[in-house]
Order: structure tokens, then sequence, then C-alpha cells
């Protein structure tokens, strides 16, 4: 059976907010734990008013603590956007706080718009292709502490905090291959490089003292319901999130509306069937059937699925449908 993980974005619902958002997450955290899924990663975006986890490791550190075995983190925290330095202080705190349950994903993009992206950058000068060292120099941080080392973090030196390489591109697949490092692919929302990055990961890889071998995890989005009639009804929340951001009116995840794609032009069903290619929406059985040809196809290692779903009840739901699917594959 492929392991298979939780990406949450602690979506706000419209007439929701924050509070309710966190809570929610931190009680799919507690479902996807009873259910057998192992991991539970959070998202690091800014300026978004329909995700409420931009302070990633704080909500981390507020679903660690109220689960017990599921290991917690981020996919991923956006390293332009911060000192490795002080990352390698949170997750170390983190690690110190649960051992042995704490993953660092990392992203090369700001995870915001341009504007905001100025507004978070701690050197306005620094841009994106800073990112290999900036990984590097975390790493360093969490290795044991060298002789004369005159900067440590701590908490974090000696901790090893498990540390992926997320991405959309060759880039990120690249630098996971050089570094020997695990390898997570966002096909959720930008899978147009996913064949060329998982083939590219795999035949540099080099052997690492943190795997021998490459480690390759594939998102997906997966909306599970009792019929596929219904699970596409759900959908349509994620498809009008998609087209709002596309169109500059980013806001709350909407309430499903029938027959939503229908309603699209040519153009904005062409951005979602790109965008969205990579989900399996369905019923048990078209779900157990989704998964199975996607991971043979694709070749993934672990499988993290992430539903963006507006009923909350229908969320849980469909990540148990998921499950189930999963272990009966």
């Amino acid at each position: 059976m492929i392991p298979l993980s939780v990406l949450d974005l602690s979506p706000i619902v419209e007439g929701g907010d924050a509070a309710q958002s966190l809570a929610n997450t931190l009680n799919l955290a507690r479902h996807a734990e009873a259910l057998g899924y192992r991991r539970f990663w959070l998202a690091e975006h800014h300026n978004m008013p329909g995700i409420a986890s931009a302070a990633t490791a704080v909500v981390i550190g507020h679903v660690a603590a109220g689960t017990s075995t599921i290991r917690v983190g981020a996919g991923g925290i956006m390293l332009p956007n911060h000192a490795p330095l002080v990352i390698a202080e949170q997750f170390g705190t983190l690690a110190a706080l649960h051992p042995g349950r704490i993953d660092l994903g990392l992203g090369r993009a700001p995870g915001t718009d341009q504007l905001t992206a100025r507004a978070l950058r701690r050197n306005l000068d620094a841009g994106a292709d800073t990112f290999p060292q900036d990984v590097v120099e975390l790493i360093h941080y969490f290795g044991p502490v060298q002789p004369n080392q005159r900067v440590r973090a701590v908490p974090g030196a000696g901790l090893d905090v498990p540390i992926w390489i997320l991405g959309s591109s060759l880039f990120g697949a690249q630098l996971a291959a050089m570094l020997g490092l695990p390898y997570a692919f966002a096909s959720h929302f930008a899978p147009a490089e996913l064949a060329g990055a998982s083939a590219l990961y795999r035949e540099r890889f080099e052997p690492s003292r943190f795997l021998d071998k490459p480690h390759l995890m594939l998102a997906l989005n997966v909306v599970a319901a009792d019929t596929d009639a219904e699970a596409e009804l759900l959908f349509s929340s994620l498809q009008q999130a998609f087209v709002n951001l596309r169109t500059g009116r980013a806001g709350p995840l909407p309430p499903p509306v029938e027959g939503y794609f229908e309603t699209l032009d040519g153009a904005a069903q062409a951005m979602l069937g790109q965008a969205l290619a990579c989900s399996v929406i369905g019923s048990p059985e078209t779900v157990a059937a989704g998964i199975d040809d996607f991971v043979t196809r694709r070749g993934a290692d672990e499988l993290i699925v992430t539903a963006q779903v507006f009923d909350h009840a229908a969320r849980l739901k469909s990540f148990e449908i998921t499950a189930k699917a999963v272990a009966n594959r």
C-alpha cells in the first residue's frame, strides 16, 4: 500500500473566519491520524483571504500538540521569505517539543503576489537564485555543532529535522537530486512539468546521509463522496477558487455550484483542465480506480492528497473514503 499523507491549506470558507478554519484543521489532523495517514502538512501563503496557514510554523505547533503520532510539517515553508537561521530555530523548537514527528518542506516561490513578496522579504535585493545556498545553510544548522562554530540554531543543532525540497519545475527536482533529499512535486495545481521533473529527479539522484535512493511524493486533488455527481458538485468550490484567483478576485472558498464548469467560457475551462489535471473526483469506486491509475502511471513513492471542500463534514468524509480506497487497492 502506498503511503498516504494530507496537504491542508486551512481553507477559510465564505461566511467563516480564520479561527474556525484553524479549528477545522486540527479536527482534520486528528481524523487523518485515526485513519492512518502518514503526514499532515500545511502550506505557507500570504495575503490570501481563503487560506489561514500564513504563520505556518505556529499552525504546525498547534496541530502537533493536538495529535499524537502523525508526522506534522510544512508543505512548505517558502524559504526566500525567511532567514535560514530563523527557520532552523522555529523547526528546531518544534522538533524539540515533538521529537520524531516534524517535517520541513522547502519551496522557492514566495507563496503570494509580488507586492506582498516585497513586504515579506528579509532582503529586497535577494531573489530566488539564493535558494540553493539557503537550503545548504539551513541543513548546516540542523547538523552537529562544529568546532569554533559561532552561529548555532538553539534549539535546532544536532536534531536533523527531515528536509524536503518542494517544486513544480525542473529546478527543484535537480536540487533535490543533487543534495540527496526527498522531493515533493506540486502536481495538484501545476502539473505541466510533472513527468520531466520526476524523471530528472530519479536519474540524477545522488545518495546522501539523508537517503540512499530517491523518494518522490506527488500531490493530488482528491474529492470523494458517495456518488460521482456529489463529488463533482463538491469539487466546484475549488474550480471557482482557481478561476477567482487567476482573474484577480481571490477570496474565501466559495460554496459549491451545480453545473459550474459548464457555465465557463472555453479559456476558463482550458485553464482549469490544465491546472487541475491531477485530480481524482468521484465515488469510492471511482476514487480507488483513479488513485491506482495515477500512482501506476506516475510512479510515486508516496501520495499527498488535498481536498478543498466547503463543508467540513463532507471534507472529513472525503479523506475517509480516500484512505479506505488506498487501503483496499
